[in-house]
């Protein structure tokens, strides 16, 4: 679980405009892209508490890029409000790469999957920040247990009006990525046949998983101010769908990733999120549009996508058949294809043809314990992984 973490910079890189109403208007199609990492300790393997020396260290370098998560265990940086892909590639080695050292300094290491393949979720501390004991207090274990580690991926757009449209048509396409991005089989010591448990974890909190299809920005909105007003909510980021309409920033937010152990993998994501975007924008200027499909048909694809990953089958609803999931990725980069140049992201998004050949976090994290038979291996080979390349 995660808060936004994106912030207004003015910089010499980005032309931004404030309505009126004093919010941010971004170009269309700029990224900003958040990742949560883990914070282990290099003899044990187990996760370690963190708090004050890496995160409030990070803040005199980093300022807000960097923040604790609701447990200590657990540290999040996020990229500035990027123009392309390879300004967020540029701004996401550099984020790895200081918070890697700031670990470092301690004694500790980061590692990125999705979850941490055995440490305990009852040895864990929480945060002592008054918003993360509001969530314990309300959804107890539900929210102790939450120890999970994603990619969230923000997506500039003109307004909320054409944010809800392309929320509506992006929807589909989230099994798709989301197959891509598994990395954590293991949980609390077991293999659990799953190569994203993560999202089964967060399944337990409430307004999660593939939102529903709204007619207008207009009735999203009731909808948030209902819960509001029914004190379900205090505001709207505490919707945690999978993709969302952000409350403050007009940007598409792509939430559903486990994160990638690799800093290209994060790329190819994020690219091929941006594309899909752009693409469907393009549609949109040509009065076309991509169909829409309910919430009940795209949840039997993520749920296909968390228990197989690239190695099963989707649904490709519009033949009623089931394809294999390195088909329809290809099927997929065949679609984005006429926006990808440009979006400047040719090679960054060919990166994906890359993650079919080797596999998912998850394909190589198994593989690693087949092996080696140890679980400690496992986290050594995620820690390298994640500092390859910084």
């Amino acid at each position: 679980m995660s808060s936004p973490i994106l912030t207004p910079l003015v910089t010499d890189k980005l032309v931004e405009e404030i309505t009126e109403a004093g919010q941010l208007k971004l170009p269309p199609f700029t990224l900003g892209i958040e990742e949560e990492f883990q914070v282990v300790d290099p003899e044990t393997r187990q996760l370690r508490s963190h708090m004050h020396q890496i995160v409030e260290g990070g803040k005199v370098i980093l300022k807000e890029q960097v923040k604790s998560e609701m447990h200590q265990s657990v540290v999040e940086v996020g990229t500035n409000i990027c123009r392309n892909i390879k300004e967020a590639k540029e701004e996401v080695i550099y984020l790895r790469k200081m918070v890697a050292e700031l670990a470092a300094q301690q004694g500790l290491r980061i590692a990125a999957a999705g979850t941490h393949p055995f440490s305990l979720w009852q040895e864990q501390l929480i945060t002592d920040n008054p918003r993360y004991h509001e969530i314990v207090n309300e959804m107890q274990d539900a929210a102790r247990s939450n120890l999970i580690f994603g990619l969230h991926v923000h997506v500039g757009i003109e307004n909320r009006e054409q944010g809800i449209k392309l929320l509506n048509s992006a929807r589909y396409f989230l099994p798709h990525i989301f197959a891509l991005s598994t990395n954590s089989p293991f949980w609390q010591g077991r293999n659990t046949g799953f190569k994203s448990y993560r999202v089964k974890v967060f399944d337990k909190f409430p307004r999660t998983g593939i939102p529903d299809f709204f007619s207008s920005a207009e009735e999203y909105d009731r909808y948030i101010n209902l819960l509001i007003k029914t004190n379900c909510i205090d505001n709207g980021k505490k919707i945690w769908y999978d993709l969302r309409l952000h409350p403050f920033f007009n940007t598409i937010e792509f939430r559903i990733c486990d994160i990638p152990m690799r800093v290209e993998e994060t790329i190819a994501l994020a690219a091929l999120m941006q594309a899909i975007i752009a693409k469907l924008v393009k549609l949109m200027e040509q009065n076309l549009d991509f169909r829409q499909y309910g919430r009940a048909l795209i949840n039997e694809n993520k749920w296909r996508a968390a228990r197989y990953g690239i190695e099963g089958k989707l649904i490709d609803f519009g033949k009623e058949a089931e394809v294999p999931v390195r088909e329809l990725t290809e099927e997929l980069l065949d679609f984005v294809d006429d926006v990808v140049d440009g979006l400047g992201s040719r090679e960054e998004i060919s990166y994906i043809r890359t993650m079919l050949d080797n596999g998912t976090g998850a394909d190589r994290q198994l593989e690693v314990f087949k092996k080696e038979g140890n679980l400690n291996a496992v986290v050594d080979y995620i820690i390298a992984e994640t500092n390859k390349g910084l």
